[in-house]
């Protein structure tokens, strides 16, 4: 699906026009976007789908880098597009925009994050208390060292970007994917959880923590800066120990 850029739609007095392709289905469609100080990919979205083309679907909300709800891939990599400044991506006025791969595609921008929260569930990654909780909180001493794991990860807002970075997910649909694994390693940390035999065994299968490659994409592309591959690298170390500790008791 091409259309013809409509040189009428740059607003008067701009010194230049943004070319604008966004891929919707099988397609991809051409606009014209006034080029303007400042100017973020979601602001350019944002105008094509007030100004020029009201059928345009893309998913946001609070604009400021913390509902992350905004991730598309710019120019070939997966963004949050409120805080992607175009200056910073778009050097010769050229903007490929895309959904986040791996992941379903509802309509043009928008894709189903249902795959991803699922994988969230699968992997464990929810305060489990257990059957009879502590009657008092816990003290957890802020440079205790499980704490500081804990705070490593605890920071994702669950974008999406890192699992559309993902070559694995590619390759492998059922793999569990960055953030779910990190969520769990968080978990695992949280001296106040009592599911870490279930949450092991959850990450530590065919689709786990040990089908991680360590290609560094999710810690590469991760907006909070956060890195994922540490703490899957933590869950291999945690699953290695409980899978000896299972072979002694027999033992």
């Amino acid at each position: 699906m091409t259309a013809p850029v409509d040189h009428a739609a740059v607003a008067a007095g701009a010194t230049e026009a943004l070319r604008v392709r966004v891929r919707r289905g099988d397609g991809v469609q051409d606009y014209a976007v006034p080029r303007r100080a400042n100017q973020t990919v979601l602001d350019v979205v944002t105008e094509i789908q007030r100004e020029q083309d009201p059928t345009l679907a893309y998913r946001f909300a609070c604009r400021v880098g913390m509902c992350g709800s905004c991730g598309m891939t710019v120019n070939g990599r997966p963004r949050w597009t409120c805080r992607t400044r175009v200056a910073a991506v778009a050097p010769e006025g050229e903007l490929l925009l895309e959904p986040l791969r791996n992941l379903p595609v509802v309509k043009d921008l928008a894709v189903d994050m249902e795959p991803f929260f699922e994988k969230w569930r699968r992997a464990h990654g929810y305060f489990e208390p257990g059957e009879n909780p502590p009657d008092d909180f816990a003290a957890v001493l802020p440079d205790s060292a499980e704490r500081r794991e804990a705070d490593a990860g605890i920071e994702c807002i669950n974008c999406g970007v890192c699992y559309a970075a993902c070559d694995l997910v590619t390759w492998n649909p059922d793999y569990l994917g960055p953030a779910a694994l990190n969520r769990a390693w968080t978990l695992v940390n949280d001296v106040r959880d009592r599911g870490q035999t279930a949450r092991l065994d959850a990450v530590a299968g065919d689709a786990g923590c040990h089908s991680c490659h360590s290609h560094m994409s999710c810690t590469e592309h991760c907006p909070k800066a956060l890195s994922p591959t540490f703490a899957i690298a933590g869950l291999k170390r945690e699953t290695g120990k409980a899978a000896l500790r299972r072979f002694w008791r027999r033992g």
